[in-house]
């Protein structure tokens, strides 16, 4: 996880991204300026071919270097600036002791710029954890008055291909038949469900377009899941003076394996896609065939606030989408509610079931 810091013009001190208003802003004069070309090239990023990149036969400028630190507690990239000798990790809040490591991967090709202030993504993540009745109280309190959330991009992976596929199977048409039968010793008629099955073959062709894949094991899937849809249409080409003021996580899920999980969706899609085409009342597919070809990806940057807290020998984390709001994270309980819930549902049932007594 690196660090950019761009120092103001006026007065030294370092800039930050002011998320909603694309400007860099510095707190110590107020001074802003505007970042270059900022929603000028929204979407005009360029793809990089899959098989150069496993083959390591990408050009040597879509390569970068850094210096790493991986979380012992979840696995998390994170660098720190050369004089910080120890911290916290942000995804857990892990005390770690800085050390050094040479790490090389692909340059990020794109990123969405955060579009929603910490104070709105804190409030946020607050209000969801006040909808959560059974957790606990001080919790919550402990959350809206600790320390400000981290703002973290977070590295995806998105894969582009053309699929040909071609396929045997057989498709169903249900019928009804009339079946006779004894009851009571009398004769009585009812309608049965048959399957009338024809063999059929075809071939169905796909266009896949940014298939986005989590390329970092640091926070659940299921939370990160959670934050989506994820408007792709809006990437910007990379630019560090978004991360001013921000830290960028290194991915740790590998371009190969990225592409295993993206061929797994692709697989859904096509099978998906085959059953309409062979029609009719039910499918079988006995024999897929598919060609892949094209495939193209990228290396891009979501926006994410992120709280991790340590609550009475606990650790919780949450997470906000820093476009929309939507927040994930751990669902504490309080025992002392679950407790009190219980309990007050049995006085309900009991005081119910008097009253039914005495009316009997």
């Amino acid at each position: 996880m690196q660090e950019h810091r761009f120092p103001c013009e006026t007065c030294g001190s370092d800039l930050r991204f002011s998320p909603g208003e694309g400007l860099l802003q510095c707190d110590h004069c107020g001074n802003s300026q505007p970042i270059e070309g900022a929603g000028f090239w929204g979407g005009a990023i360029q793809e990089l071919d899959f098989q150069a990149a496993i083959t390591a036969q990408l050009p040597e400028a879509e390569i970068e270097e850094t210096r790493v630190l991986q979380c012992p507690n979840c696995a998390a990239q994170v660098e720190f600036d050369a004089d910080t000798h120890a911290a916290e990790c942000p995804f857990c809040a892990t005390p770690v002791v800085t050390d050094t490591g040479t790490h090389r991967h692909i340059k990020p090709k794109g990123l969405l710029p955060f579009a929603m202030p910490e104070a709105t993504a804190k409030k946020a993540m607050t209000d969801w954890l006040g909808s959560l009745w059974f957790a606990p109280n001080g919790l919550q309190e402990f959350a809206r008055k600790g320390r400000k959330m981290e703002g973290i991009y977070v590295p995806y992976w998105t894969f582009d291909a053309d699929t040909k596929s071609q396929y045997h199977g057989q498709r169903g048409t249900v019928y009804y038949e009339n079946q006779r039968f004894m009851r009571d010793g009398k004769s009585q008629t009812r309608r049965v469900q048959k399957i009338r099955w024809r063999n059929v073959a075809g071939r169905v062709a796909s266009k896949f377009d940014d298939i986005l894949v989590l390329a970092s094991r640091s926070l659940p899937k299921s939370y990160t899941d959670g934050l989506e849809p994820w408007d792709l249409s809006a990437l910007e080409p990379y630019n560090p003076e978004y991360l001013a003021g921000f830290r960028a996580e290194g991915y740790t899920v590998e371009l190969e394996d990225g592409f295993g999980e993206a061929r797994q969706f692709m697989d859904q899609m096509i099978e998906r896609d085959v059953k309409f085409d062979i029609g009719g009342d039910r499918q079988r597919i006995s024999e897929l065939r598919t060609q892949v070809s094209d495939v193209t990806f990228k290396h891009v940057l979501l926006p994410v606030w992120l709280a991790a807290y340590k609550y009475r020998g606990r650790s919780y984390r949450f997470v906000v989408n820093g476009r929309t709001g939507r927040v994930q994270g751990e669902r504490p309980y309080s025992v002392w509610k679950i407790t009190f819930a219980v309990l007050l549902g049995l006085l309900i049932a009991a005081a119910a079931g008097f009253v039914l007594a005495q009316q009997q």
